[in-house]
């Protein structure tokens, strides 16, 4: 359901306006139906972001969220800065005031894409929101680091860094798919995957299945776990499938290779 959703939400998403409230609700809705139940519209109690099992920032309560997303908003719609700091501006205070009762993280992200590429298309198709819940655990430091200093700086040059970084891989990708044979860019991606390195690193010598392995490294979101991770490993010849005439059987498995 999470993975319905959110393509849902990415496929029809630039018809959005940043600054529009209706959106942002329309938006929340599309991507946690069926996740819980304060679909589209602000939560009415209190939440905090948490790290694992350690709380790393309490959002403000709920009778002042009106008050601060409709001053984000008037913001976002009147600010002239360029939109790289806009846009990390507005997923920071975002996150700060917390609106939703969920999926916070997940909107944040979304909303960025969108202002972002309201400035430049291309980054409909830069992978930032995927950078960066790849890199978690950096994401709630600086978090935590701006709360604790009263001060956005260290989330934004974090979010800066992640987009960059997308940036660059995807001008990498592009350059490996120009240049190279296929077996080329794999062991070339391979070279530079530290998602492959790890889910290697995890595994034992027996047999898992696809969710078993999702759940070693902690991943949820199924597309990514097999192109960032098991797809370049099998690719490599460093995992098999216990099944590999039917890769799509139900009784699938993989292992690694000795």
């Amino acid at each position: 359901q999470e993975v319905r959703n959110a393509i849902k939400a990415y496929e029809g998403f630039q018809q959005w306006q940043p600054g529009q409230e209706v959106d942002l609700l329309e938006a929340h809705q599309i991507l946690m139906t069926g996740l819980i139940d304060e679909v589209g519209q602000y939560r009415h109690g209190g939440v905090g972001v948490m790290s694992g099992d350690r709380v790393v920032h309490m959002a403000p309560p709920a009778n002042q969220i009106n008050r601060l997303m409709a001053d984000l908003l008037d913001w976002l719609n009147d600010s002239e800065i360029h939109p790289l700091i806009q846009s990390s501006v507005f997923y920071y205070e975002f996150e700060f005031i917390h609106p939703f009762s969920d999926g916070n993280g997940r909107m944040g992200r979304l909303w960025q894409t969108l202002i972002l590429s309201r400035w430049n298309p291309i980054f409909v198709n830069i992978p930032v929101e995927s950078l960066i819940y790849q890199n978690q655990k950096a994401y709630y430091e600086a978090l935590q680091a701006s709360t604790d200093r009263a001060d956005s700086a260290p989330f934004i040059e974090f979010i800066l860094q992640m987009i960059l970084d997308a940036i660059l891989s995807s001008n990498d990708t592009a350059q490996d798919s120009d240049h190279a044979t296929a077996q080329a860019d794999a062991e070339a991606r391979l070279e530079r995957s530290d998602q492959v390195e790890r889910l290697i690193s995890v595994m034992k010598q027996e047999d898992y299945t696809l969710t078993e392995l999702m759940q070693l490294v902690g991943l949820t979101h199924r597309a990514t776990f097999q192109k960032n991770y098991l797809n370049p490993a099998i690719e490599a010849g460093l995992v098999d499938r216990t099944i590999p005439d039917k890769p799509k059987s139900p009784k699938q498995r993989y292992r690694k290779i000795l």
